[in-house]
């Protein structure tokens, strides 16, 4: 006679199993040390990761940028599932704007890899690629690879700098600026 009937189901079985995480997790491929005998973990290009389930998403990988506006501009894609799943697993943690790249674990299960990013409005209708380099009071624009006289006054910053933007959609430009 038993006193005390334990469940089959442990306490971390039945929260996995609620949050929909019970599945199996992909086996994940660690790389052999160098020849040091050291491992020496790659550098990040992202600010965040994460998970999400995602049924009817084509392929095995997909590119997009969300917007400030909330709204989603695909890079790369199969077909044109909802790729709002992803977006939410992202924006736990990172508000938009972000670009972000996902890639299918196993069945449903993607894995998002996200990073913030600046993104200008302006109207600029010569290119995809605008880049301004200013020295010692200078401007050197290119638009597309070619020299212009195009000026932009949404690149333009004070000082040395050089800035790059590429169009992600109609008026909205990813922008990296530094100074130089």
């Amino acid at each position: 006679m038993r006193l005390f009937r334990r469940n089959e189901e442990t306490l971390n079985e039945q929260l996995l199993r609620e949050a929909g995480l019970d599945e199996p997790q992909p086996h994940v491929e660690v790389p052999a040390p160098g020849p040091s005998g050291i491992y020496v973990p790659r550098r990040r290009d992202w600010d965040i990761s994460a998970t999400a389930k995602v049924p009817g998403l084509a392929g095995s990988d997909v590119e997009f940028v969300t917007l400030p506006t909330l709204d989603i501009v695909v890079d790369e894609e199969q077909g044109d599932a909802d790729l709002s799943p992803l977006a939410e697993a992202v924006e736990r943690r990172l508000r938009p704007p972000y670009r972000a790249r996902a890639t299918r674990l196993s069945g449903d299960l993607w894995g998002v890899t996200a990073s913030g990013i600046d993104v200008r409005t302006f109207s600029c209708d010569a290119g995809d690629e605008i880049d301004v380099v200013a020295r010692d009071g200078a401007i050197t624009v290119t638009v597309d690879g070619a020299p212009s006289d195009l000026r932009v006054p949404e690149l333009e910053q004070y000082g040395d700098y050089a800035a790059h933007a590429s169009r992600i959609d109609q008026d909205f430009w990813e922008v990296e600026a530094h100074p130089l």
